[in-house]
């Protein structure tokens, strides 16, 4: 018969059998959530009842976590649970978590089209690598850790295809209870994130110049063999904004950008879910697809016309 064990033990034994099937990148997420909130709140027990993780939760959204966060720790705590049950080292019944109702409404930051043709307009004036990668962001929805990784391998300007194919991320590891940060190039988060995204006819026109004379396995954002990472980028971006006075908006802000504008063209959903990567359409409809008033009036009229 397997010993009952504290959760601290069971989580050690379930970090070392889960390295061997995830993606580093998953792994080092996994083991911030367990160093920062699973082991300091249930470390030393060997029976958790769904009141303690009910109380863990309340906890949690007290202390400013959003309700996405604490979602997120939970699937790690029940695929640890359950591997120390399926070992018959601690018992573990499914629990069900209420999480109070969110009043308010989370809105997406998109730019304006007015700002959008600004900064655009701008990149086209003052050409640097940098900042083609905003414009190629605007041009093709792409996030962040994946235009930094993007090499001129990438950018087929005969057939005008950006293959989207790698990420580049800081992760966090912890090895013997010490923190270190480091940089990987790997593919991205899912297959539907490995995608081919038709370039727009403005920014073939200003890539094409370029292919003909840069090294093909250069990095876009640096035209050097070292690319930039993520938080760099970020800041470059963040003083470019506020020098052309525009309202401060995260980088992803471009990316929704670039949904928005095809969500107003007209652009069907699983078009726009696809371009984006979206693992599933009702990621794009939760996120993109919400009617304005003129639009909801529309839906009215041709619903009373259909009845005179």
């Amino acid at each position: 018969m397997n010993v009952q064990k504290q959760m601290s033990e069971v989580i050690s034994l379930w970090k070392t059998d889960k390295k061997q099937y995830v993606k580093k990148s998953s792994f080092s997420a996994y083991v911030l959530l367990i160093e920062n909130h699973l082991l300091p709140a249930f470390g030393d027990k060997d029976q958790i009842e769904e009141a303690d993780v009910q109380a863990f939760v309340f906890q949690k959204l007290e202390s400013g976590l959003s309700q996405k966060t604490v979602k997120d720790i939970l699937i790690v705590l029940k695929m640890i649970l359950k591997f120390g049950a399926k070992n018959k080292w601690l018992g573990y019944k499914p629990f069900d978590i209420q999480y109070p109702t969110e009043r308010e409404k989370h809105s997406i930051e998109v730019l304006s089209r007015s700002d959008q043709k600004k900064i655009m307009k701008y990149i086209n004036e003052h050409f640097t690598f940098r900042n083609l990668g905003v414009y190629i962001c605007l041009s093709a929805g792409m996030r962040i850790g994946e235009v930094c990784a993007l090499t001129w391998e990438d950018i087929d300007t005969e057939n005008g295809i950006i293959s989207v194919k790698r990420t580049i991320q800081r992760i966090y590891t912890v090895e013997d209870g010490l923190r270190k940060t480091e940089l990987i190039l790997d593919t991205p988060k899912t297959t539907n994130s490995i995608r081919d995204i038709p370039i727009s006819k403005d920014l073939l026109r200003m890539l094409k110049p370029f292919k003909k004379i840069v090294n093909n396995s250069f990095f876009v954002l640096t035209n050097d063999a070292k690319p930039t990472e993520p938080r760099t980028y970020r800041s470059y971006y963040k003083n470019m904004m506020k020098e052309l006075g525009m309202p401060e908006l995260k980088f992803h802000g471009l990316r929704h950008s670039f949904a928005t504008r095809c969500i107003e063209s007209n652009c069907d959903y699983k078009t726009v879910s696809v371009l984006l990567g979206h693992s599933n359409i009702s990621t794009t409809l939760n996120l993109y697809v919400h009617p304005n008033l003129e639009q909801k009036k529309k839906a009215i009229e041709q619903m009373f016309k259909g009845l005179r």
